[in-house]
């Protein structure tokens, strides 16, 4: 039979009943392996004809050329510029998502503002006993900050002018907004109660109070009917605003379209998308801020603007201060919560930072300088220190 089959290609069989049981056909591997040798052989050119390379393989990091930018915004303004900070804060400028520095090299670091509230709040113990009696004075508490734990800058919380907690009139939180600008030479962050009927009335009259030092006012909504004469004083005293819509980016997009309108330049313009606390929907705002950095890069002018993270949000959470023995001690785990919170917001955009617990904020401080450190990064660094305080 195999000398039948000899050279040949295809059998056909005429007029022929074949049974299963009565026929078994065995094809020879050694046929079909010759066949397929021989076809692959005319088909593929042998390996002494493929030239050998002169250069070695180069790996090329891929770049990718976007068609917009994050706008610069400079805070604070110096003597020469017409106010009294030390210095000024440049933020934003980025020309790619955040931390690709592959691509870029971030123009400016993230900064972290400083937590002070106008009067003793409900504050955690642990975070207390760190201020000690300096909480019950704003200017005092503000000096610790700048003195005691090099705070660049300033929160200060208008919160004793909400109607449901002590209702203060809008013109003596305007005094003292002014002590504080006197007491410390640092780029300020004024923030209202988040009463909106009456921040705008706290807003604008503090606006007023800061004429040329550039602060940020936080924060304008869409909840606030008012807002205009929020971004009037903004323009007419130069300062800076803060646009609030919560983990929506058409929304925020809308909101500074109005803002705009009203006349104030968006070089003057930051956006809060609402950072939520570590396990408390922060996934929603790592989406939010990274579509908001993708669309301004891709060309929406509307929202290239640079981000402010509320990061002391982190503190609402239960588990960064109940007392709970399988979670560790508060003490440490609060601080690790909010420094957690604030990590995870810069690598997704943020480029302002509000933090309240010095311990956090050295932890955020150590890892942006470490990220920011070409060197550090050349040679290794221990992680470990990050988390020491």
């Amino acid at each position: 039979m195999e000398d039948l089959l000899e050279g040949v290609e295809e059998v056909e069989f005429e007029d022929v009943d074949i049974e299963a049981e009565e026929m078994e056909f065995n094809l020879l591997p050694q046929y079909i392996l010759k066949e397929a040798l021989s076809r692959i052989s005319r088909k593929v050119p042998s390996a002494t004809s493929i030239p050998a390379s002169k250069e070695p393989f180069k790996f090329r990091i891929p770049r990718k050329e976007y068609r917009n930018h994050v706008r610069e915004v400079v805070w604070g303004a110096t003597k020469s510029e017409g106010g009294s900070r030390a210095k000024s804060i440049t933020v934003g400028g980025h020309m790619s998502p955040p931390f690709y520095l592959f691509e870029e090299t971030p123009p400016h670091k993230p900064v972290i503002s400083h937590d002070v509230f106008d009067i003793p709040f409900r504050l955690p113990s642990s975070v207390k006993k760190l201020f000690g009696d300096s909480i019950k004075s704003p200017v005092s508490w503000a000096k610790k900050q700048v003195e005691d734990f090099s705070a660049e800058a300033i929160t200060l919380h208008l919160v004793s002018t909400d109607p449901l907690w002590s209702n203060r009139p809008a013109d003596k939180a305007a005094e003292t907004v002014k002590d504080v600008l006197e007491a410390v030479n640092v780029p300020l962050i004024i923030s209202g109660s988040g009463n909106y009927e009456k921040d705008v009335e706290v807003l604008t009259k503090a606006a007023e109070a800061a004429a040329g030092e550039r602060v940020i006012l936080s924060s304008v909504s869409p909840d606030m009917k008012d807002y205009a004469k929020v971004v009037k004083a903004a323009k007419k005293y130069d300062h800076l605003l803060l646009s609030l819509v919560s983990m929506d980016v058409p929304g925020m997009k809308q909101m500074n379209k109005k803002i705009m309108k009203e006349g104030l330049p968006p070089e003057q313009i930051l956006m809060d998308p609402n950072v939520a606390s570590l396990g408390y929907g922060i996934e929603y705002s790592i989406t939010t801020m990274e579509r908001i950095r993708l669309n301004a890069l891709s060309g929406d002018n509307d929202i290239s603007m640079p981000i402010l993270g509320g990061v002391s949000n982190a503190w609402s959470a239960r588990e960064a201060w109940m007392k709970d023995k399988a979670l560790g001690p508060k003490e440490l785990r609060g601080p690790l919560w909010e420094a957690t919170t604030a990590t995870i917001s810069i690598l997704s955009g943020a480029d302002v930072l509000m933090m309240l617990h010095p311990g956090a904020i050295k932890i955020v401080k150590t890892l942006i300088d470490t990220l920011f450190d070409k060197e550090s990064n050349a040679s290794g660094s221990e992680y470990i220190n990050w988390v020491k305080m």
